[in-house]
């Protein structure tokens, strides 16, 4: 039944790209209709600079954090760390527990290191189990190991939390008049609020309780795991000479490793981490990355084999800003603002609800900030609801239907080899409890 519904759901689930076509269109069609402007005008708006190519540097800090995330997690002193963990688990309850809580915490640092070290964790955990002559569910292991994406927002890499830290990057993204009225948001109104700490709290005891509920208790016998490609690029052939020996020595890197950390540590004693932006996240996992990678070739090397998963981003983005775009000139923005059902205390649940339904269709986090942002921000000025507090409810609306939507899973289940009717027939039980954790949350207080 559950994987019945999960093989329906991957196909009724348009690919996002065709997506954000006909979002455009939509768009268009209804700001012709509203006629406020002329389509020359609004053709103008979606490919002028603040159409199409409005949010190239906030598309470069999604690339970014995607990137040097994976880079970290596929280092050798990292994955060394995760193939200790995954060997603790003696049964397979044990082993979603540990998979769970391992992505989870490694997502909140970073959602690329989450969405890797996750992954890897369940690799290890079920090669690991069946070694041993333990149960395992590949599936329910995959599914723990995407758990990540369900709390990355409240970390230290959400794109909502950290894109309203100062104000520029309001400006950039609500414009100047709205980003003005609500000023910059500091990470101890957002990701380091009580209600934050609390919601993620939960999820960190709620979901690896869930899923360890849900292990088969009669599994199938233990069978050599399948072999996996590893998550890493091919080596490149090395240059002779000089070339060879700047591309192959730590000393370059551990160089450059040292000023970027040193850089960092200054900018955090000076008070810089009460408006960490994607910017300085970037920044040190590059310090850490080129610190534990060894050598810019392996660097390189690794960051190729990550690129390989922002293609979505890259393609995706420019098209909605250019919705952002047309929502701006026509006026389609604040009319809808003006719409956006419950008033006053309702608003953060509206706003969670919506923001789940629309990551169905926009499935990342930084273009569903870019198009739903101003619309939710507005209505929580016009409200007199703390802006904080909806940033946040639309952040845990975009994680929590990760949990029904295949299109990051991609990563995961290509290192993992699990089926992803497997895995999300799992994670389509989990988003029920989630969502209930979140609508708590958001409601109460």
């Amino acid at each position: 039944m559950i994987e019945r519904l999960s093989t329906l759901l991957q196909r009724v689930l348009p690919d996002p790209l065709a997506v954000a076509f006909v979002l455009t269109l939509v768009v268009f069609g209804a700001a012709m209709v509203r006629g406020d402007v002329g389509a020359g005008a609004l053709v103008d708006a979606w490919v002028g600079g603040k159409g199409l190519w409005g949010l190239l540097s906030f598309s470069m800090q999604m690339c970014l954090i995607l990137v040097t995330g994976y880079v970290l997690a596929a280092t050798g002193p990292v994955r060394a760390a995760l193939e200790w963990v995954s060997r603790q688990p003696q049964t397979g309850r044990q082993g979603v527990v540990v998979v769970s809580v391992g992505a989870m915490v490694l997502a909140l640092a970073n959602w690329g290191l989450g969405l890797v070290g996750g992954a890897l964790l369940a690799r290890e955990v079920d090669r690991g189990l069946r070694q041993r002559g333990a149960a395992s569910d590949p599936g329910l292991l995959g599914a723990a190991g995407f758990c990540g994406m369900v709390v990355w927002h409240g970390g230290l890499s959400g794109s909502a939390p950290l894109k309203v830290t100062t104000i520029e990057d309001l400006t950039q993204i609500l414009g100047p008049e709205l980003a003005a009225r609500v000023g910059p948001l500091p990470l101890h109104a957002t990701v380091l609020s009580a209600r934050n700490l609390l919601i993620t709290a939960a999820l960190l005891v709620v979901i690896p309780a869930v899923l360890a509920a849900m292990h088969p208790t009669g599994a199938p016998a233990p069978a050599p795991a399948p072999a996996q490609a590893q998550p890493e690029a091919a080596p490149t052939p090395s240059a002779s000479g000089l070339a060879g020996i700047l591309e192959g020595t730590p000393l370059l890197s551990s160089l450059i490793a040292a000023l970027i950390l040193v850089g960092v540590a200054r900018w955090a004693l000076d008070g810089g981490w009460r408006t960490l932006g994607p910017d300085m996240v970037n920044t040190i996992f590059f310090g850490l990355g080129l610190a534990f990678a060894g050598s810019p070739r392996r660097y390189m090397e690794l960051a190729t084999e990550g690129a390989r998963s922002v293609a979505g981003i890259l393609v995706q983005l420019p098209f909605y800003a250019g919705v952002m775009g047309l929502l701006a000139v026509s006026g389609l923005g604040v009319e809808l603002a003006s719409t956006l059902p419950g008033a006053g205390e309702g608003l953060p649940l509206a706003t969670l609800l919506s923001a789940g339904f629309v990551n169905l269709f926009i499935p990342s986090g930084g273009a569903q900030w870019s198009v739903q942002g101003p619309i939710v921000i507005r209505a929580a000025v016009d409200a007199g609801v703390d802006p904080a507090r909806v940033v946040m409810a639309l952040a845990y609306g975009d994680e929590w239907t990760n949990l029904l939507q295949p299109f990051w899973a991609l990563p995961l289940l290509g290192i993992t080899g699990a089926r992803a009717a497997d895995v999300f027939g799992y994670t389509m039980v989990l988003a029920v409890v989630v969502g209930v954790v979140f609508a708590v949350g958001v409601s109460v207080g």
